[in-house]
Parts: structure tokens; C-alpha cells; sequence
């Protein structure tokens, strides 16, 4: 089951004005370019996700919608993590990127970080989403993956902020989360037709996002 998502905060200019980049229209030719459609990203699709047994107290987030409510870390995944390596996921992922995985790995759970690997003949690639208890925390981690693997320039209007790794990779904040799509070991190329592999994790997060609430 996929729910509608909370509106993505939209990229500012230099000066902190909002820019024309966090446009509707700019991020539907942008998406289109990679083969993903604006409905995909900001209409509910068929993504979904086993039931989450985790009982913490919600709380609502800060920059998302205020009738949606974000989870701290439980015990077990949320629903919102699990949906990363969902029947439902791994379908909507495929018609994206033109290609099956002939396997995706039994997913983990280990220290709040839900994690499988989508295995293809060529390649492969991993994601994960890291649960944490606030919005401090998800933030202070969303800008330690940056240190650690490299920020290209410019934002992104997926989930609360997001941005592209040195090698392509995608890594997108929502609530107390933040996902990402690891893309290093997929050759240059990927997909049916091919694009780039940075276009791969692009796609794969645009799918993950449009499901995504605080769940």
C-alpha cells in the first residue's frame, strides 16, 4: 500500500530565495529525462512494505506536512524502511529502469540501518535507509554522508533534501530517515535502454520517495 507523500522541499537560490529549480515544471523535464515520471514521484504508485511492530510514539516533523506524523527509531524497521526492498518496490523499480534483478538479497537490520542489495547479471546495487529518533540526528547524518562520500553541487527536489555522491550515488533525507541508493558497483551504463548509473539512483529514489511518510 503506498499513501500520498508530503510536498519535497523545494532547492534555493544562492541568496535563499526560492528558485525556479524547485519548480514543478523544472523537476518534471528533469525526471522525464531519466525515465521517471512526476506521477511517479508525486502520486501514489504501487509501493508498499511489511507491518511495522517498532510501537514508538510518533511526533511530527518539522519542514513536512503537519498532518503527517514521523516515527523515532524502534526496535524493528518502520514500514517506510521495509518498502526499500518490497515485492511492490521491486517491481516499480524494474518497469523504471527497463531491467529485473535476478536477485535481491534477504534484507538486514543492523544498528537502525534496513538495508538489501538488488542483484543483476552486470552489476549491482544497495539501499539502504538509516532510522534515527529527531530531526537533529537525521540532519547531523544526512550531512555526515556527505563528508564521507563526497557532495556534488546543486539540490535536489526529492523527499526533505537530497543530493548526489561523488560517484553517483543518491542520498535523500525524509523525517527521521535517510535513504541511500548505492550505485558503485553498477558499470557506467544500466538499464533497458541504458542510461548512467547516477540516473539509476535518481530513478530508484524517485520511485522510494513517492511512497514515503513518516510511517
Amino acid at each position: 500500500m503506498c499513501w500520498p507523500p508530503s510536498p519535497p522541499e523545494m532547492p534555493r537560490a544562492t541568496d535563499g530565495s526560492p528558485g525556479t529549480a524547485g519548480t514543478l515544471s523544472v523537476m518534471r523535464r528533469w525526471l522525464a529525462g531519466v525515465g521517471v515520471t512526476v506521477a511517479m514521484v508525486l502520486a501514489a504508485t504501487g509501493c508498499g512494505g511489511g507491518s511495522s511492530s517498532s510501537g514508538a510514539k510518533s511526533t511530527t516533523t518539522q519542514n513536512t506536512d503537519p498532518s503527517v506524523t514521523a516515527k523515532p527509531a524502534g526496535a524493528t524497521p518502520s514500514e517506510s524502511a521495509q518498502m526499500i526492498c518490497a515485492t511492490e518496490a521491486q517491481r516499480d523499480i524494474a518497469e523504471s529502469l527497463g531491467v529485473t534483478p535476478t536477485r535481491v538479497t534477504t534484507p538486514t537490520w543492523v544498528d537502525h540501518v534496513y538495508s538489501c542489495t538488488y542483484e543483476y547479471p552486470n552489476g549491482s546495487f544497495t539501499m539502504s535507509v538509516k532510522e534515527m529518533d529527531n530531526l537533529a540526528q537525521t540532519k547531523a547524518y544526512f550531512d555526515e554522508l556527505g563528508t564521507k562520500l563526497g557532495r556534488q553541487p546543486g539540490s535536489i527536489a526529492l523527499g526533505q533534501g537530497a543530493f548526489a555522491t561523488t560517484n553517483g550515488s543518491m542520498v535523500v533525507r525524509k523525517d527521521f530517515k535517510v535513504l541511500l541508493v548505492d550505485i558503485s558497483k553498477l558499470p557506467d551504463q544500466f538499464g533497458q535502454p541504458p542510461q548512467k548509473r547516477s540516473d539509476v539512483a535518481l530513478s530508484a529514489a524517485a520511485v522510494l520517495m513517492s511512497c514515503w511518510t513518516g510511517a
